[in-house]
């Protein structure tokens, strides 16, 4: 475990970018994404490449997304990442993800473009066990309860 458990970073700026795309770097085996939104395409690229490299990729994102200008859940679909949505009327409004079971990354920054260049926004990058746990027992159970994207779109 690391010294620093928890690491905390602020936009705008590309602070919470880079932890993002850190974290993707650092999966080994498993990624657990639970996003509203993917319209950053520099995340959009590092998701990719670490499902090309055989990690386990899932997703979790909001349905009344997945349309909007520059949201890439449907290329992220197209290339196999298994990804879920939420159906409901309400938002699906998570921002967080899980690297190997090991790591839980949250906040409120939006996976977009206009987060790093605009938006006052936060992430946590936490290796606590009991955290990291409840973010994994959260996606599991939204995993469960959410549509396939395939079977929906």
């Amino acid at each position: 475990m690391s010294r620093h458990p928890n690491r905390v970073y602020f936009s705008p700026g590309d602070h919470c970018l880079q932890a993002i795309l850190a974290c993707i770097r650092r999966a080994r085996h498993t990624l657990q994404i639970c996003v509203f939104t993917i319209s950053d395409d520099r995340i959009t690229a590092a998701i990719l490449r670490a499902f090309a490299a055989g990690i386990q990729v899932r997703i979790l994102t909001d349905n009344e997304k997945l349309f909007d200008k520059g949201a890439d859940i449907r290329q992220l679909a197209a290339a196999g990442i298994p990804v879920r949505v939420d159906i409901t009327s309400n938002h699906m409004h998570h921002k967080f993800a899980i690297v190997d079971h090991q790591t839980a990354l949250t906040g409120s920054y939006n996976w977009t473009r206009s987060a790093a260049l605009y938006n006052h926004e936060n992430v946590l990058v936490t290796h606590d066990c009991d955290t990291v746990q409840a973010y994994s027992r959260e996606f599991d159970r939204l995993w469960k309860e959410m549509e396939d994207f395939s079977s929906v779109y």
